[in-house]
């Protein structure tokens, strides 16, 4: 009985408070069972979302070839409005000279005054006039056209701005490529794990399968030993009292008896747990009454051959824990890809609708404007210290990794696969030499029966040759089930469960 199969056991023991007796069950057969498992097993529905998940990922990765819209917008409050001028401006005012081709402006002047204050006199009898300057030398106009500084101002306090972006990615190094084949491995890759949980549970099912119809069959067995030892004796009983037999022939049988009645409870017991377990991986309440439809060694019909031949190739394609690894170092391979457009150029295509209010595409207004914007990106890695080349070269590594592993799996499948088949083989024989010996250990209890009729045949003699009876039909048992369960695990190790 494999470790799985124990602990399940053990969890049905520890679930079960108080012991519940079956009545009326129902009858399953090996492939309801497995309906039942297939369809209630937690871990499988973990593995069918995460198929779904990757699913999703792929579709997401395919999302990356398409353009991409977004939306941005705000809003924020200034505190001051903005103007262009400090105070008011003048702009001197000047007239076309067609000799120079320029404006030429006239200069303002003012008297010149004297020492003692008063206006200087010229010639003319006019007062002399002389240049307006700034205190810099800059010559003032005497005409100026006088812009306000409120003019100048900018309401600013509330600002609305608002973009809509367009991104179409042209070429990405092969990254966007890489991610889809990757994803779409991945989702391969959790498709073949759900597969190996399929075929884990069904496993897991038949060996609590025909562990409740061993147990089934030993306890058939084990009444039939009680009711030879009872048979036994009273048949000593008789002989006591007709003086053929002593009272220590009858202690023996009594002990024996007593035995036989503690490992009948044993097997009775245990065939409970058993059913509990099954129940359990069935995904039923542990305490369903529960019977299965092969509960009767003779209605099992064990493979009289395990055939040798196969082929690894053939094995390896339907393995698909083996098939799942593959696609892990295919992923590996595309991860690699990925690292290595980290070192290429990217050129993106972009394109944006902004609009603001206020706006000053005509004049400063307040209201709602815009306009579009088309340009191409283009981004190229330089220098990053040889960090994107040791990516790459990670990536590499790992995926020599990932094919080294593969090919220790695959001589690691070869040697399961021999082992399975000289298991199985193994099984045949044993379960044919248990049949031999169940003939001669019946054909002896027969003889030592009729012997101890007649007297000629002791008491321990009979008991004897009912205990290799019993053991005999107990091997017999056993091996006819390990023919069942090593003939299910050579399907298993096949990939052809």
């Amino acid at each position: 009985m494999n470790t799985k199969i124990l602990a399940t056991f053990a969890a049905a023991l520890l679930s079960s408070a108080f012991f519940v007796p079956q009545v009326s069950a129902e009858v399953y057969s090996l492939d309801s069972c497995r309906a039942l498992a297939l369809s209630n097993n937690k871990e499988l529905m973990v593995k069918a979302e995460k198929v779904k998940q990757a699913g999703y990922t792929r579709k997401e990765a395919f999302a990356a070839y398409l353009p991409g819209i977004d939306f941005a917008g705000g809003y924020t409050y200034n505190q001051k409005n903005l103007s262009i001028f400090d105070s008011d401006q003048h702009l001197p005012v000047g007239t076309f000279d067609p000799v120079t081709k320029g404006y030429k402006y006239t200069q303002a002047t003012f008297p010149a005054i004297g020492p003692d204050g008063k206006p200087i006199i010229g010639a003319d009898g006019k007062p002399v006039m002389v240049p307006l300057t700034l205190p810099d030398g800059t010559p003032i106009p005497e005409q100026t056209a006088l812009i306000p500084k409120e003019a100048m101002e900018f309401d600013i306090h509330n600002v609305f701005f608002g973009a809509v972006t367009l991104t179409q990615p042209i070429y990405m190094g092969g990254k966007i490529v890489a991610l889809n084949k990757l994803a779409d491995i991945n989702e391969r890759a959790a498709i073949e794990l759900q597969r190996s949980e399929q075929q884990n549970v069904i496993y897991a099912v038949d060996a609590a399968y025909w562990t409740v119809v061993s147990l089934k069959a030993k306890h058939e067995l084990a009444k039939s030993f009680v009711n030879l030892l009872d048979t036994l004796d009273r048949n000593v009983k008789l002989m006591m009292e007709q003086g053929v037999a002593t009272r220590s022939d009858l202690l023996s049988v009594d002990v024996k008896l007593n035995e036989a009645n503690v490992d009948l409870l044993k097997v009775e017991n245990g065939l409970s747990l058993s059913r509990m377990a099954l129940a359990q991986i069935c995904g039923l309440p542990v305490h369903t009454p529960i019977s299965v439809a092969d509960e009767g060694a003779s209605t099992i019909n064990p493979r009289a051959q395990i055939s040798s031949s196969y082929s690894m190739e053939e094995v390896y394609a339907s393995r698909p824990d083996l098939q799942a690894l593959e696609l892990a170092t295919d992923a590996a391979s595309m991860q690699k890809r990925v690292a290595l457009s980290g070192m290429l150029p990217n050129v993106a295509l972009m394109g944006s609708y902004s609009f603001s209010n206020p706006n000053m595409f005509d004049g400063f207004k307040t209201k709602f404007n815009g306009a579009f914007s088309v340009g191409v990106m283009v981004k190229i890695p330089l220098w990053h210290w040889g960090g994107n080349y040791n990516k790459f070269r990670a990536a590499r590594s790992e995926e020599t990794i990932m094919k080294l592993q593969l090919e220790d799996a695959k001589e690691k499948i070869e040697l399961q696969v021999s082992q399975a088949v000289y298991k199985a083989q193994e099984a045949v024989k044993t379960y044919q030499a248990t049949e031999a010996n169940l003939a001669k250990a019946q054909d002896n209890l027969r003889t030592a029966t009729l012997g101890f009729r007649e007297g000629v045949i002791t008491t321990s003699d009979v008991m004897a040759a009912q205990t290799a009876w019993l053991k005999a039909n107990s091997e017999n048992i056993d091996a006819l089930i390990d023919v069942q369960l090593c003939d299910v695990y050579l399907s298993k190790v096949l990939g052809t469960l």
